[in-house]
C-alpha cells in the first residue's frame, strides 16, 4: 500500500555517511524527493481545516497567558515552518496550548516582552537538550505527576473562563481568591455576556457530540448520507471557528446600534509582528529598567518547568499518533524541532509553545500525508493578522471563553483516579500532591509531584521486597 512514510532513507543515503546523517538532521529530505501530488490535495485540506481551528484558539489561549489576543497568532505560525524541516511526525502541530499559556502566566503575569524572552530561552533549553541527547530525562516525570498536573491546570484554565462568561472584571488571579471573588460577584454579571457564553457553550457541547457520534466511516452508507456525514464532519471540526464568527458577528450588530451588550475584545495590533530579537531588558511602568539578569531570576522554576512540560506534551502526542498510524519518531529530534520553533517565533513576538493534542488529532483525522500540512496552516494565520485583525475588535469574550472551556474539559480525567486506585494505590500521593500544588503554584505542583515520586522510587530501591 502507496502510504507516506516520513523514516523513509534511499538505499543511496544508507550507503553514505553524510547524506544519512543530513537526513537525520533535516528530515524533510527524507520524505520531499518522494512527494507525491495526491499528498497535495490531503496535506492542502488538512492544513486549511487546522489553520481554522487555530486561529480561534490562537486568540483564546492569549487571554489564558493575560497576553494581547494577537500574541496567540504571533505564537501560531513559526511552528509550521520550522516543523516541516525538522519534524518527524506527520501529524504534529505546534502552537499555542492551553497548559503552556497557563505555565507562561505563572510565570511572567501577562508581560508581553517577558514572555518573548522566556521564548526564547526555553527554546535554547530545549535545543541544547536535543543536541545532548538529554530526552530521557523526560522519564524521571511520572504517569500520576503528569495526570495531577493536567487536571489541576484544565480546571484553573476552565475556572478562570467563568468571569468572562460572567462579564466580570478586576477578578484577582490567585486561584482561591478568583473563585471567591467569581462567586462574590455573581450579582454583577451581565446579562448579554452570560446569555451568548452559555449559548456558545451549549453550540461547541452539541457539535462536538455530534462529531463523535458519527462513528467509523468503513461502514457502508448510500452516496447521500455519505455527503451528510462529511457535512456534519467539517462543520463540528470547524465549530470554534464557526461560533467565533457567529457571536462576532452578533456583537458588531448590536454595537451598530449603539448597544454595548458585550465584553469585546477590542482594539489589537494590526499587521504582521516585525522580525528582531527578543527584548531582553524591560521597563516598568515607572520607568525602572530591569536588566536580564533580574529578569531571569524571576522566572524562577519556570524556567526549568517549561521547558520540560513543552517537552513532555508535544512527544506524548507525537508518540500516540505515531503508534495509531505506525510509523516512527525521533524523540530527540521532536527535541530540536521544539527548541529552534520557540527560538525563532521570539523573533516574532511569540511565548513558548508545544504541540497541541486537538489540533494534532483534527491534522490526523484528515487525513494529513507529511508535515507540509503545516506551512498551510501557517499561512491561514499569517492571513489573519495580515488582514483580519480589525475584524477582532468585535470578538466577544465570552465566546473565547466558551472555546477555552471546550478545549480543556477533556483534560479532567476523573477516571484515572479510579484506575490508579484499583491498580497501584500508591501512585495516588504524587497525583494528589501534584493536583493540590498545582493550584497554589502550577511549577510547584510538578516539583512537589516529582519530588514525591522521586522518594518513593529510592525508598523502593533502599527497601526492595524480599519473598522466601
Amino acid at each position: 500500500m502507496d502510504q507516506p512514510l516520513l523514516g523513509r532513507v534511499s538505499a543511496a543515503g544508507r550507503g553514505c555517511c553524510s547524506c544519512s546523517t543530513l537526513k537525520a538532521w533535516l528530515p524533510i529530505l527524507s520524505w520531499l524527493p518522494s512527494y507525491k501530488l495526491k499528498w497535495l490535495k490531503m496535506d492542502l485540506l488538512a492544513g486549511l481545516t487546522v489553520g481554522l481551528t487555530t486561529v480561534p484558539q490562537a486568540l483564546a489561549y492569549a487571554e489564558v497567558a493575560g497576553l494581547p489576543v494577537q500574541y496567540g497568532l504571533y505564537s501560531a505560525f513559526m511552528g509550521g515552518f520550522i516543523y516541516t524541516l525538522l519534524g518527524t511526525s506527520k501529524d504534529v502541530t505546534l502552537g499555542p496550548t492551553a497548559i503552556m499559556s497557563l505555565l507562561c502566566f505563572t510565570v511572567v503575569g501577562g508581560q508581553p516582552h517577558r514572555a518573548v524572552l522566556l521564548s526564547l530561552l526555553c527554546g535554547l533549553i530545549q535545543a541544547v537538550m536535543a543536541l545532548l541527547r538529554l530526552g530521557f530525562l523526560l522519564d524521571f516525570i511520572s504517569f500520576p505527576v503528569i495526570k495531577g498536573f493536567t487536571c489541576a491546570a484544565a480546571v484553573t484554565i476552565g475556572f478562570g473562563q467563568v468571569k468572562n462568561i460572567l462579564g466580570l472584571q478586576g477578578i484577582p488571579q490567585e486561584f482561591f481568591l478568583e473563585v471567591y471573588y467569581t462567586f462574590h460577584r455573581i450579582p454583577e454579571a451581565r446579562i448579554g455576556d452570560v446569555v451568548l457564553g452559555l449559548l456558545c457553550l451549549g453550540l461547541l457541547v452539541m457539535l462536538s457530540l455530534m462529531k463523535a457520534s458519527l462513528g467509523s466511516d468503513e461502514a457502508p452508507y448510500s452516496s447521500c448520507s455519505r455527503v451528510a456525514r462529511k457535512l456534519v464532519w467539517t462543520v463540528a471540526t470547524m465549530r470554534n471557528s464557526l461560533v467565533v464568527l457567529a457571536a462576532s458577528v452578533i456583537a458588531f450588530s448590536w454595537d451598530a446600534y449603539g448597544y454595548q451588550v458585550f465584553t469585546i475584545t477590542g482594539k489589537t495590533s494590526p499587521g504582521l509582528p516585525p522580525f528582531m530579537p527578543p527584548p531582553t531588558t524591560d521597563t516598568t511602568a515607572n520607568g525602572t529598567i530591569v536588566s536580564f539578569g533580574e529578569i531571569v531570576e524571576g522566572f524562577g522554576s519556570g524556567l526549568a518547568v517549561i521547558p520540560f512540560m513543552g517537552l513532555l506534551e508535544s512527544i506524548a502526542i507525537a508518540k500516540a499518533f505515531a503508534s495509531q498510524n505506525d510509523y516512527r519518531i525521533d524523540a530527540n529530534q521532536e527535541l530540536l524541532a521544539i527548541g529552534v520553533t520557540n527560538i525563532m517565533g521570539s523573533f516574532v513576538s511569540a511565548y513558548p509553545v508545544t504541540g497541541s493534542f486537538g489540533r494534532t488529532a483534527v491534522n490526523s483525522q484528515t487525513g494529513v500525508c507529511t508535515p507540509a500540512g503545516g506551512i498551510v496552516t501557517s499561512f491561514i494565520v499569517l492571513l489573519s493578522l495580515a488582514f483580519l485583525m480589525p475584524a477582532f475588535y468585535y470578538i466577544p469574550k465570552a465566546s473565547l471563553a466558551a472555546v477555552i472551556i471546550c478545549a480543556v474539559a477533556p483534560m479532567v480525567d476523573y477516571q484515572v483516579v479510579a484506575k490508579m486506585w484499583r491498580i497501584r494505590k500508591l501512585d495516588l500521593l504524587p497525583f494528589l500532591v501534584t493536583f493540590l500544588m498545582s493550584f497554589w503554584q502550577v511549577q510547584y505542583g510538578i516539583l512537589g509531584g516529582v519530588a514525591v515520586s522521586g522518594a518513593m522510587l529510592l525508598y523502593n530501591i533502599a527497601r526492595p521486597r524480599i519473598e522466601g
